[in-house]
């Protein structure tokens, strides 16, 4: 596989009237093309950190990042970031949502971009609904707008900030599955944050545990799931309680 993003030697210290708090220490791994990657930690270790500093949001105190072999500095059109609401604008229609990517990178005028959102919506049952606006639409319908307007630019890797824990569990379950499906029709690289052991087994292709603050990488593993089945089937399928266990013993008992 096509090694994608590197996080090399990754730290962050925050200055404060208390004096410096180490952050994240030496955080190190390499994400490749097509990988489904979960992040995971005690609450207050850095995790949305990592994703801001990944999106260039965030100056590390060491370390850097790279994307296909060149150092993220500042924000760039390659890397979509979805946040934990939706974040869509009440005054906008779906449409107009979809497309405000566009009009942040100058690309608003660009036909071929602006056809590549409208056949997104068409793709994923967005396209009647054009023209309503935010307020009335389902939770589940308004995470998919956001996830295509995160798909605007065509980014090579999106960053997922727990983008379902604003949603009720029941719609949770089916967002997911849509979300990951999306992805993986669009052939896309993403990387998770979650605080949900489940949510991370259940999407990923690996995950990564990281200890309390100052957060450093416990283990890395590789999730042996049937990839070829959705989300919601994983969570029914032999071995997912076993991980769970596993998992969860890691993040309520590591030093």
């Amino acid at each position: 596989m096509n090694k994608l993003l590197s996080i090399e030697n990754v730290s962050l210290s925050y200055h404060t009237m208390q004096g410096e708090i180490e952050a994240l220490k030496k955080i190190d791994f390499d994400v490749f093309s097509g990988e489904f990657i979960a992040i995971i930690g005690p609450s207050g270790c850095g995790k949305t950190s990592i994703l801001s500093i990944i999106a260039g949001l965030l100056k590390p105190s060491g370390g850097k990042v790279l994307l296909n072999g060149e150092e993220i500095l500042s924000p760039t059109e390659m890397i979509g970031y979805m946040l934990q609401k939706d974040q869509l604008f009440p005054w906008r229609t779906v449409e107009a949502n979809a497309m405000l990517p566009l009009e942040i990178h100058g690309a608003k005028k660009d036909l071929e971009k602006r056809k590549n959102v409208q056949q997104l919506l068409k793709k994923y049952g967005l396209w009647e609904f054009r023209r309503s606006y935010p307020s009335e639409l389902s939770g589940g319908m308004r995470q998919r707008v956001a996830l295509i307007r995160t798909l605007a630019c065509s980014p090579e890797i999106l960053l997922l900030d727990e983008p379902f824990s604003a949603l009720d569990y029941q719609t949770r379950l089916a967002v997911c599955d849509d979300v990951y499906a999306i992805i993986k029709n669009e052939k896309k690289t993403a990387v998770l944050v979650t605080h949900d052991i489940s949510e991370a087994i259940a999407l990923a292709d690996r995950i990564i545990v990281l200890t309390k603050r100052p957060s450093k990488i416990l283990n890395l593993h590789e999730i042996d799931t049937d990839k070829a089945l959705t989300p919601l089937q994983r969570r029914e399928s032999k071995g997912f309680s076993s991980w769970f266990e596993r998992l969860w013993r890691e993040l309520n008992y590591e030093k």
